[in-house]
């Protein structure tokens, strides 16, 4: 781990695009909020025990309800059926290669759009919608260059998208509108400019999933298993992927993508980039969505899955507000933020109240973690953070949200999206 007092300015840039970088930035500002410091919310920590049982009871009613992975298993076994069966491998590939178009495209669509799949005729919204299209997509060969391989995504696939294909796919109409879709597309097609540039990381065949082979030159065998360190996944991810995101912030001439200046954190004298936190939240997704394939596929073990964080987004933030733990400051933001006399409020994600939900839900989701933990007296191997975010604070964040905003299920601060970072 680097220093937390980095000597120059890209030393403290590439600090802050590692992943023990989000946890410490974040626990500032949460040691901010414990005395009261923060500029925009208030802390009830006393809230938090609400928060776990709530949580708590998601859980034991219904644990492992995915609306994408019903789709995914019988796709799995038709694989296995086909007259050239693939190996392991190359299933570890597929779904590396579905999982990150998939957490690409899985921004906030905002609260107009759906998707309604043909075969059921079912209707899906939001992260549900945007997950059941895009294995659509995957399965109908949109992201594959190849007509005879269309399990897959590669340069050449993602070089043909266009606003017009990614609209028809997701459904988009003057009366199904969805938020950012312009975004989305540009990061595929970025996607398939960095697939191209980063061999080391993605291979000859230029797709996703060759981030295994990388991998598998990163890993050791130990007492018969291949282990591997979540650095290198995570290394790959952020370095790999940094050209496919939209312009920001720079410290020392190297683009920091999902990180913004708190001002909580300002202090007098401070080095340059000291009031910075990073959330790296989609490449934190990412990590996450892609470990699941290596490991149950593949059979290797990660090591360092310590250092991942909550995911800082609009549904584990909400699930917060929602339940009081923490509260906006009366009347901390100006009329403006709030559009048509609505008592929610909009803001872009780069406003320092938005900066400071963030951090606050990246700490709380551990405290969280912990409170359910203990609840069941389970250690962190046992209940990890990762299944604690699936299966409890996202999904309770949607239902609390549903519940008290019935007409639009939307959360208690709303994001102008634009498809790249909630």
């Amino acid at each position: 781990m680097l220093a937390l007092s980095p000597e120059n300015a890209v030393t403290r840039a590439l600090y802050l695009r590692t992943l023990p970088s989000i946890r410490e930035r974040c626990s500032r500002v949460h040691d901010l909020a414990k005395q009261g410091k923060l500029q925009y919310f208030d802390y009830r920590p006393d809230k938090e025990d609400a928060v776990i049982e709530f949580c708590a009871g998601v859980i034991e009613r219904d644990f492992g309800n995915n609306f994408s992975a019903a789709r995914i298993e019988p796709m799995l076994r038709n694989w296995d059926t086909l007259e050239t069966p693939i190996d392991d491998k190359e299933k570890c590939k597929r779904l590396i290669d579905l999982f990150l178009v998939s957490v690409l495209l899985d921004a906030g669509a905002g609260n107009q759009w759906s998707y309604t799949e043909k075969a059921t005729g079912q209707a899906f919204s939001r992260s549900e919608g945007l997950g059941v299209a895009s294995v659509h997509m995957f399965m109908d060969g949109l992201f594959s260059g190849s007509a005879s391989q269309p399990f897959r995504v590669d340069a050449q696939g993602l070089s043909q998208i266009t606003l017009d294909k990614v609209a028809k796919a997701m459904q988009v109409s003057d009366s199904n509108v969805m938020v950012g879709l312009e975004g989305r597309t540009s990061l595929l097609s970025n996607l398939s400019t960095t697939l191209r540039a980063n061999p080391q990381f993605f291979g000859e065949d230029e797709r996703p999933g060759s981030i295994i082979d990388f991998l598998e030159k990163e890993s050791r065998f130990e007492d018969s298993t291949r282990r591997i360190h979540i650095f290198s996944l995570w290394t790959a991810l952020i370095e790999g992927l940094a050209p496919i995101w939209p312009s920001r912030l720079t410290l020392g001439g190297i683009a920091l993508g999902d990180v913004w200046p708190c001002t909580a954190l300002n202090q007098p004298g401070q080095a340059e980039g000291d009031d910075l936190v990073p959330f790296h939240k989609l490449t934190g997704w990412l990590t996450y969505s892609l470990m699941e394939p290596i490991e149950k596929v593949l059979g290797w073990k990660f090591d360092g899955v310590e250092d991942l964080t909550g995911l800082p987004e609009y549904r584990n933030g909400g699930l917060l507000v929602d339940l009081g733990v923490l509260t906006l400051r009366p009347a901390v933001l100006p009329p403006e933020c709030y559009a048509h006399g609505s008592d929610i409020p909009r803001l872009k994600p780069s406003h320092p109240a938005i900066v400071e939900w963030r951090a606050m839900t990246v700490m709380g989701l551990d405290r969280i973690a912990d409170g359910i933990r203990r609840k069941y007296g389970l250690g962190k191997d046992q209940l990890t953070l990762a299944q604690v975010l699936e299966s409890a604070t996202w999904k309770g964040g949607r239902e609390i949200a549903k519940k008290l905003r019935p007409a639009t299920g939307g959360p208690p601060i709303e994001i102008e999206s634009d498809g790249t970072v909630f």
